[in-house]
């Protein structure tokens, strides 16, 4: 097990510089042929903020899925995926440090954020596990992308995970902030001690419908409230948040976060076309392909310990402490450390 300082004190100049690179090729980043470019206008942060998000936009199963693209269409592919309440600003700052090392990084909005639809007025609005996963196998199906490497956190690790599992043909390499985060509505069943569940509070919140309208009335204090105690040393600024919050504002986001929480809890249906899948996430499966997980040494979101996860990582794998008070939102908080990540478990495979 390695533990890693972090190099945010020791790098600000190139972080600054790498910031600068990714608000212009966020500015800049053009509409997939056949599509039309969408915009979300967001307040500047600095050298962190855009003023004007462009993102490409491509169909892919249930879904029309925004996404931003950097580096060369015949690099080495990486999938970023974010979580919740965050979106594909997380990872500003590790996308052009990964160009800079000539990799071709996708980061696409999940379904309830930003530019993402469903193609069907008549789709239910879907959150659970499997969904999302096979929302990124579509992804990389429709860019024509067959084996990337896949990083991720929050829903967006487990997201990675899912696909790692259940189609290591599809993954190259993993990098998973929190480690193995793959669960199963029965295991969701079991108590856990008072102080840990205190942790999740807001899912109980979301259990019921004042949680609901609470969520969709409050949803930017909400978020900007789950940011403060997931990340308790992370310092972040309003105009950083309300550069991600814009994606909050999606239709369908309060449906797909209400029904995340509760199909965890069993207190809502998923589809029957998740069934198989889920029945085989149950189980707990291993993941065999080379893998780096990161955890921050301030994460105020409920996470487990990396000695609970290691044994599931059964290929090439390394776990990695990040210190220096980063949280949850690992890539945004520490994104050079991020992006070595990447670079480095590639190097496993």
């Amino acid at each position: 097990m390695l533990e890693v300082i972090s190099h945010q004190r020791r790098h600000l100049l190139r972080v600054a510089a790498l910031a600068v690179a990714a608000a212009e090729l966020f500015a800049t980043s053009g509409a997939r042929s056949g599509s039309s470019d969408t915009s979300a206008t967001n307040a500047a942060s600095g050298s962190q903020a855009s003023n004007s998000l462009k993102v490409k936009q491509v169909d892919a199963g249930d879904l029309n899925i925004g996404y931003a693209e950097f580096g060369p269409a015949e690099g080495p592919p990486v999938l970023l995926l974010h979580g919740w309440p965050y979106d594909i600003h997380a990872f500003a700052e590790v996308a052009p440090r990964l160009e800079s090392a000539g990799y071709r990084v996708i980061v696409p909005h999940l379904r309830g954020y930003g530019t993402t639809r469903f193609l069907s007025a008549n789709a239910p609005r879907n959150g659970q596990q499997a969904a999302l996963a096979v929302d990124a196998v579509n992804l990389m199906d429709a860019l024509k992308i067959r084996t990337p490497i896949i990083a991720g956190f929050d829903w967006g690790a487990r997201t990675a995970n899912i696909v790692a599992a259940l189609w290591p043909e599809r993954c190259k390499a993993l990098v998973s902030v929190s480690g193995y985060l793959i669960g199963s509505q029965a295991a969701n069943q079991m108590p856990l001690p008072p102080a840990a569940e205190l942790q999740w509070w807001y899912q109980y919140y979301f259990a019921t419908e004042r949680g609901r309208a609470g969520y969709d009335k409050y949803r930017r204090d909400f978020s900007k409230l789950i940011w403060q105690i997931a990340s308790p040393k992370w310092r972040f600024d309003d105009a950083t948040f309300e550069r991600s919050a814009a994606a909050l504002e999606n239709p369908d986001h309060v449906d797909i976060v209400i029904h995340n929480y509760r199909w965890r809890l069993g207190l809502a249906e998923g589809e029957a076309k998740y069934d198989d899948l889920e029945k085989r996430l149950a189980q707990a499966p291993t993941i065999d392909v080379p893998a780096i997980t990161l955890e921050g040494d301030a994460n105020g979101a409920p996470h487990p310990e990396p000695s609970a996860y290691a044994k599931k990582f059964t290929g090439r794998y390394e776990h990695r402490t990040i210190s220096g008070g980063i949280g949850h939102n690992l890539p945004q908080e520490a994104p050079l450390v991020f992006a070595q990540a990447v670079i480095d478990v590639d190097h496993l495979s």
